[in-house]
Formats: C-alpha cells, structure tokens, sequence
C-alpha cells in the first residue's frame, strides 16, 4: 500500500451521522466502532464513534471519530476537507449533496484560474473546497 494523507475530523457526538452522510454524498464503504465495542462499559460514551473508517469508490478516505472521554472539541476552521478531480468524475452532484443544508462561501462556479471551484461549511460544521480542474 502506497502511502496516503487522510483527513481524520472529530465530531461532538454525531460523529455516526455525519460519517452516515459523507457516506450517501461520497459513497462507498463505512465501517464504525464504537468505544463500548473496544471495552468502554461507560453508557455515556459507550455508543459513542471511537473510529469511523469511509472509503468511497474514488479512493477517497475520510476517518472520523466523537470527542474521547476527557478530550474537549474546540470546533473551528482550522480544517478544510478539499476534493478536486478532472470534469465527469461526479464533483458536481457531490458539491451540491454537501451545500444542501450547509453556509456556501464561494458558489460553485467558473473561477479566474479557469476551474470549477466552491467552498462550503456543510450542516455538520466540516468546511469542504470542491474544485473541478481546467472546466
């Protein structure tokens, strides 16, 4: 296996929704554990995403996790989850599944540079650049 980078995003308890829903924007398989299922007996955390593992069938991987016990979430914009491809690769159906629900901050059109490009915070606070190359 070459290696990858992969984003990893925490999440403040709805870690398995938002994963569930990358999944139905991306596709693929997801496969979550949860902190019960690694010995956490606690039922406070118990149900809680320990991992959450996406790989779509682009090649995307995406890896998620809720807030471990004793570890604060300071949500902010220090990420940005980008995806770019060569038109037909189905980026379009894919920026309008994340902006539904979401804050657009650059529409998805015709940039200067000469490509596609958008970026939006979808509905679960994750900010996402969509860039569809020389379109």
């Amino acid at each position: 296996m070459a290696s990858q980078l992969n984003p990893y995003l925490t999440f403040d308890g709805n870690a398995r929704q938002a994963m569930e829903f990358y999944q139905s924007v991306l596709g693929g398989e997801l496969k979550v554990s949860t902190f019960g299922e690694f010995g956490n007996p606690d039922p406070a955390v118990a149900d809680l995403v320990m991992h959450a593992n996406l790989l779509s069938p682009q090649g995307y991987h995406l890896m998620a996790s809720d807030t471990a016990p004793g570890m604060t979430l300071n949500p902010g914009n220090n990420i940005t989850v980008s995806l770019s491809g060569d038109p037909g690769e189905g980026l379009e159906a894919i920026w309008d599944k994340l902006a539904e629900g979401g804050e657009v901050h650059v529409p998805f059109e015709k940039q200067m540079w000469g490509d596609i490009f958008g970026q939006v915070k979808d509905k679960f606070g994750i900010q996402w650049m969509v860039d569809v190359l020389g379109s």
